[in-house]
């Protein structure tokens, strides 16, 4: 989905060949297409039927936001959306793990929504906790896109792009936290749970969350020790992930 996170960088590396940078986009909207698809089959198979509205809303919700997002970076960035399409070396081994663990959580909250919203009925929420859901999800898509018309190294893995070049990036979203796209991400899962219509959905998203808060910790820890200016940067932009809290 959208909320995959990066350093904090921009860099001064040679830009791709028109050619190459229009692949590179269509393959990374083939990629998210296949996503969709990906959690519609787990969604709609844990609710045991696809007349489940709460699941085609959340499908139609995230498509909206993407579309939205392209409007908004393609003009502005466009080349980091075809880099967000393509592996990368140099990851850095824990990114690997905590991600892992992300993605089991992620994938747990779509199985445990569908078993409770869609056919157990466990715990389901009215259709008003689904609207502020949605709005939630759309409030968060402000940082992404704002992250990603600025800041051309916003890869989905951790790692130093030193054949790219890289500066650190102050304008935008990271004028006032070092992580804005986590902060989306840490707002779109409870905000799922809630589209979902699942109350119980908010446990695999909260240990996605845990994993999150994880990770902008480690790339923290990475980015101060390897990335020439971010110390200075980091002391003047303090907040992590909260605004004037943390």
């Amino acid at each position: 989905m959208i909320g995959e996170g990066g350093p904090a960088l921009a860099g001064t590396g040679a830009q791709p060949g028109a050619g190459a940078l229009r692949r590179g986009i269509v393959i990374r909207l083939i990629q998210l297409l296949v996503e969709f698809a990906l959690f519609g089959v787990v969604l709609f198979v844990a609710a045991g039927t696809i007349r489940w509205a709460n699941g085609w809303a959340f499908l139609g919700v995230s498509l909206l936001i993407v579309l939205a997002n392209a409007a908004y970076v393609l003009p502005r960035n466009p080349e980091i959306i075809a880099e967000r399409g393509r592996r990368h070396r140099g990851t850095r081994s824990f990114d690997t793990i905590v991600m892992s663990v992300y993605t089991v959580f992620y994938l747990a909250l779509f199985v445990v929504a569908g078993l409770d919203a869609g056919r157990l009925h466990w715990a389901p929420l009215d259709g008003g906790w689904a609207v502020l859901g949605a709005l939630g999800m759309m409030v968060a898509t402000v940082p992404v896109a704002g992250a990603m018309a600025v800041n051309r190294n916003l890869e989905q893995t951790v790692r130093i792009q030193s054949e790219r070049g890289h500066d650190v990036v102050t304008t935008g979203p990271y004028r006032f936290v070092r992580h804005p796209m986590y902060l989306a991400m840490l707002v779109q899962l409870p905000a799922t749970a809630l589209l979902l219509g699942s109350a119980w959905a908010m446990i695999p998203a909260a240990g996605a969350a845990v994993a999150l808060v994880v990770r902008t910790a480690l790339e923290d820890r990475t980015l101060n020790r390897d990335l020439p200016g971010y110390q200075e940067y980091a002391r003047h932009t303090r907040y992590r992930l909260v605004p004037g809290i943390w």
